[in-house]
């Protein structure tokens, strides 16, 4: 199965469509999970006592983590968020917060360093960025998630950038990025 995490806000986001071409490259069965509308509920005190204990007891099957057992049995991975001041909506990183469930997604080795348990062997990460693109606390730190602590061992960046700087023509760049997405192998 394929999950894609859409933190895409926009009704017509430049983002979405071209993740959505790379879908549709990808083919098979598929799952949606639309952070603007499917909003994730950031951890409070309360939230993180009661994540906690079903943790230590290993009571997985409560639905406050449905977001990490839907991660873990992917069998790849499209996210797409668009470039927002230098990062991406706050909305994927209260996702991460709930999908980052020890025992689901990652465990510890007894040295403990985090061990992945995510059933992904890639991770696409899709973004348009209406200026020049910089993935130091975006794409890189998604990377590190899905590699260093998940075990997804191949991530790939799909990127389209400059959509809104004069000179530029952000329809052609989308279409351009979308064609190359369609065309690439495999």
């Amino acid at each position: 199965m394929i999950l894609y995490v859409n933190a895409c806000v926009r009704g017509e986001s430049r983002t979405d469509r071209i993740a959505r071409v790379l879908l549709g490259r990808l083919g098979g069965k598929q799952e949606e999970v639309r952070l603007s509308e499917d909003t994730p509920e950031p951890l409070s005190a309360k939230r993180l006592a009661r994540r906690t204990a079903l943790i230590e007891r290993g009571d997985y099957a409560d639905p406050m983590f449905r977001y990490a057992r839907q991660f873990q049995r992917a069998d790849t991975i499209v996210i797409a968020a668009p470039y927002w001041d230098l990062s991406f909506p706050a909305v994927l990183r209260t996702y991460l917060e709930n999908v980052y469930v020890t025992g689901l997604v990652s465990e510890y080795t007894p040295e403990g360093i985090p061990h992945g348990l995510c059933r992904a062997r890639k991770l696409w990460y899709v973004t348009t960025a209406g200026g020049p693109y910089v993935p130091d606390f975006s794409y890189d730190y998604i990377r590190a998630l899905a590699t260093r602590c998940f075990g997804i061992p191949e991530t790939e960046l799909v990127m389209a950038e400059m959509l809104d700087v004069e000179g530029f023509d952000a329809e052609t760049i989308v279409r351009e990025t979308a064609d190359r997405i369609a065309g690439a192998d495999r």
